[in-house]
């Protein structure tokens, strides 16, 4: 009769051979310990599409806000030197007209001979920084107040008759007033886009946080005395994570087309502020004699739209557990 030791030595290079019963290895669990943020992260770069435009929206970040320090953008610089001859170049007349290649004329020139190179890179430092700034505020303001508007049965009451009010009110309307009222400076104009534009984005959280505030956890949270504020941040956010990913990947292109199109139509930032919209206003009776100062600013605008939006929604799917599978 073979004991367990020489059956294990006589059988070790065969397929199955037997092992030990250790009663504390048993006991173990082996598992890989699970990171949300890495599986996010994970499945994100998984697409190389993304990892392409992460690298272009970082070049165009770092053109935006790094390069006006060095490329100072004066719309009436040919003016001032009386070089009326400047006016309107392509590429290539702009090039011979100022004595050889120069990135400053590498797209022509405007209305007033400035540089449309130099003017679509301040007009997207202007475009981008509104983007950002109001979406931070519109953001924060709404996912805060949209999780207290959806716990509290009161403040719910309270807040859903501003919000009719406010709702039945056009958006541009409203925006354009606000903007005669205050002015059409750059400050303004964040004031205009941010004083309601958080209250939709409210709305929608508080839809999204009626739908799991009942769950049992949140009950028996509640039923244990824990605080309402602690209830929202521990136990309702962190099963929205993918909900707010998906509304800022649709918040942040969204600004730039509206201050592209408020501008365009004339009640956006005042003509002293670079923007991309009030370049393509500025083009738009010339698109067909002068097109490179039109279409130069709609593909950068296009550009940035595209790119955060397609960003934004693969970020949406890969903040969504099921996708961690």
């Amino acid at each position: 009769m073979l004991n367990y030791e020489q059956l294990k030595d006589k059988n070790k290079d065969e397929l199955f051979y037997f092992v030990g019963n250790d009663i504390e290895s048993s006991e173990k669990i082996v598992a890989p310990r699970y990171s949300y943020w890495k599986s996010v992260f994970r499945v994100f770069f998984r697409k190389k599409i993304n990892i392409f435009l992460l690298v272009a929206f970082a070049a165009i970040l770092l053109i935006a806000f790094i390069m006006p320090n060095f490329w100072i953008y004066e719309p009436n610089e040919q003016i001032r030197a009386g070089d009326i001859s400047s006016f309107n170049l392509s590429p290539s007349e702009a090039i011979e007209h100022f004595g050889g290649f120069s990135l400053k004329w590498a797209l022509g020139t405007g209305s007033l001979g400035n540089s449309i190179l130099y003017g679509v890179v301040a007009g997207s430092q202007t475009s981008l920084s509104i983007a950002i700034i109001c979406a931070a505020i519109n953001m924060t303001i709404g996912i805060v107040l949209g999780a207290v508007w959806g716990y509290s049965k009161k403040f719910d009451a309270f807040m859903l008759v501003i919000y009719n009010i406010v709702a039945n009110v056009p958006y541009i309307l409203l925006i354009s007033v606000l903007v005669y009222v205050v002015g059409a400076g750059y400050w303004s104009f964040i004031f205009a886009l941010t004083i309601t534009g958080w209250l939709g984005i409210a709305y929608f959280f508080r839809t999204q946080v009626m739908v799991i505030r009942d769950r049992e956890y949140s009950m028996a949270s509640r039923c244990l005395g824990t605080p309402i504020r602690r209830i929202i941040t521990k136990n309702i956010l962190p099963f929205l994570t993918s909900v707010i990913v998906t509304l800022l990947a649709t918040e942040l292109p969204s600004y730039i087309s509206m201050e592209v199109f408020l501008s365009y139509i004339g009640i956006g930032l005042s003509a002293e502020v670079p923007s991309l919209g009030r370049m393509i206003s500025d083009a738009q009776t010339a698109f067909l004699t002068f097109p490179w100062s039109f279409w130069s600013p709609v593909a950068v605008a296009s550009a940035i739209t595209i790119i955060l939006y397609v960003l934004g929604q693969n970020l949406a799917d890969a903040s969504d557990p099921r996708t961690h599978m």
